[in-house]
């Protein structure tokens, strides 16, 4: 598997030519509040765009804006025709209800696919999906287990995989010990993404042959990033935490905005 920051760079390279294609392109990114986190997420996002030649503003509002003023900004983006695309930083504070917001956004220019009548695939599985069968990954007949099960991740990842002809496990919180340790040691793909740390560990008996992709970020106990799985595990290939799935999943919300825009 090629290192996943050398992809990424590649693929910005042909980002470029499609996006110089395509004047007007417009990528917009709303903002609740400030938390560490999202700050590094929105400025790492709008450093992707101006690399790759694509103009990207940001609406930043105050945390303690009401969730009907919210969504009277997004109508108003809805209704921009100068805005290709948008997304609304996750996560956003109690009060506001974040399904209310994936609801609100337009299909026609919801970059992160989280709207179910959305023409574009969420921003993480896809960037996944891509960068495997980049690599040419042989999906078919294979065994994929998935652990997560949230409409963001979990869910449409096992379509794209059950599309490739994979035999797709989805495991969750639910899922009882014994059972977690018999899919996992016959997984072939192993997508963790529970937001929880040491979900997998060398604990359990995995396929030296097997692909491990990690979608968690989560801090340490030294104050640094993450993922749901321990480092190290004894398989062909583990997607680190950072410069891992962050990567493909804020590239990707670059090829759906290139995608909306043919629409």
């Amino acid at each position: 598997m090629q290192i996943i920051k050398e992809y990424v760079a590649a693929k910005k390279e042909k980002l470029k030519a499609a996006i110089a294609d395509k004047p007007g392109m417009r990528l917009m990114i709303v903002q609740v509040g400030h938390v560490p986190a999202s700050d590094r997420y929105v400025r790492n996002k709008m450093a992707d765009a101006a690399e790759v030649g694509l103009e990207c503003g940001l609406i930043s509002v105050p945390e303690d804006i009401s969730e009907a003023e919210l969504l009277n900004d997004l109508d108003a983006l809805n209704k921009d025709d100068s805005v290709t695309g948008y997304l609304v930083q996750l996560p956003l504070p109690k009060h506001i209800s974040e399904e209310k917001v994936k609801l609100a956004i337009a299909p026609k220019k919801d970059v992160d696919g989280f709207h179910p009548l959305s023409k574009t695939v969420p921003a993480t599985p896809l960037g996944i999906y891509n960068y495997l069968k980049d690599m040419g990954y042989d999906f078919l007949g294979k065994n994929a287990v998935v652990i997560g099960r949230s409409n963001i991740v979990g869910k449409p990842m096992a379509q794209l995989l059950l599309k490739e002809s994979m035999n797709v496990t989805v495991l969750h919180s639910k899922t009882g010990d014994a059972d977690k340790r018999n899919y996992l040691a016959n997984a072939d793909l192993i997508v963790v993404a529970t937001g929880h740390r040491h979900t997998l560990t060398a604990d359990y008996l995995l396929k030296p042959s097997a692909v491990v992709i990690d979608v968690g970020i989560n801090v340490n106990d030294d104050g640094k990033l993450c993922g749901d799985c321990d480092v190290g595990l004894p398989v062909a290939f583990q997607s680190p935490t950072p410069g891992g799935v962050g990567l493909l999943t804020r590239i990707s919300v670059i090829e759906n905005l290139i995608s909306l825009s043919k629409n």
